[in-house]
């Protein structure tokens, strides 16, 4: 079983190309934290946006780099099944322990549940590594119902599912129709105590990449029964994680992370950099939580 808090992070750009350097300068710090594990090439790691050798380079360098107590979780999600197979493996042989995994979108009429389901069990059946679902409907535009979870749940490979869909009565009901040791994650720091109170395992957060100190202690409290406590950092989090995720997106966390230490850098075009205004927001909320370096 899957458990924890994980960072999707982002995808170090310099002059467009990726910048190892200060990738690995991020991995040293994430590593002297409290995280469970890394997500390379979700959707903070723009995937879109990077060739499949760059996925793989990433996924090997990482594991390199990261401490062997922290999992490696690549997301490997394409449009066809084949292609999803294909790169699974792929990420397998550069070292990642499990496979984070977007639903096919384009076509998106005929991506039904029984599609998907198809989908996701094909996918798992030839995976050399567990499979998470990916349900993260602001970016497909599909929702992965509780329903449709729940009964890839049943599948020996179907490891959990990353929820960003921030219903959390949903996220309630895949937990109560999930066999025990199915992992189900809070895809975001907005709803992560309520997810946590309701068993979920942990959460992959975006906000993680900024201050995982402060989710990893929302986690814990909550494990805990010191709900009240959890709940303050809950709040104190929930302006820093809308304007990182929802509001600035990619570009808006890339600007976080260079504010609070880290190295964010630019996205790949044809994504643009956070605006003054964006960042002047984004400094604001990290000041209220004692957390600019520079």
């Amino acid at each position: 079983m899957i458990t924890g808090i994980f960072a999707p992070i982002p995808t170090p750009f310099v002059g467009g190309e990726i910048s190892y350097d200060h990738l690995a300068e991020n991995i040293a710090k994430w590593n002297q934290t409290g995280l469970a594990g890394l997500v390379v090439m979700g959707s903070n790691g723009e995937a879109a946006y990077v060739d499949e050798d760059e996925k793989v380079e990433m996924w090997a360098f990482t594991r390199k780099h990261l401490s062997p107590d922290k999992l490696l979780v690549a997301g490997t999600g394409q449009e066809s099944t084949r292609a999803t197979i294909r790169l699974t493996k792929k990420a397998a042989q550069a070292g990642a322990q499990a496979a984070l995994v977007l639903s096919p979108n384009y076509f998106k009429a005929n991506m039904t549940p029984a599609a998907l389901e198809r989908f996701y069990r094909d996918v798992a059946d030839e995976s050399p590594i567990p499979v998470l679902i990916y349900n993260m409907p602001a970016n497909t535009g599909i929702n992965l119902s509780s329903a449709l979870v729940t009964r890839l749940a049943n599948h020996p490979n179907i490891i959990g599912v990353k929820d960003s869909s921030g219903n959390i009565v949903q996220i309630s009901e895949t937990i109560k129709g999930s066999p025990e040791g199915f992992s189900v994650f809070a895809g975001s720091a907005s709803f992560l105590l309520p997810a946590v109170v309701m068993g979920a395992r942990g959460g992959t957060l975006a906000t993680a990449n900024v201050v995982p100190d402060l989710c990893v202690k929302i986690y814990e409290l909550a494990l805990q029964g010191k709900i009240a406590e959890a709940r303050e950092i809950q709040m104190s989090i929930l302006e820093l994680n809308a304007l990182v995720t929802s509001k600035h997106g990619v570009a808006g966390l890339k600007a976080a992370m260079d504010m609070a230490g880290y190295f964010g850098g630019e996205p790949r075009r044809p994504m643009l950099p956070a605006s003054d205004e964006a960042k002047a927001e984004i400094r604001q909320a990290l000041e209220r939580l004692g957390r600019v370096v520079r």
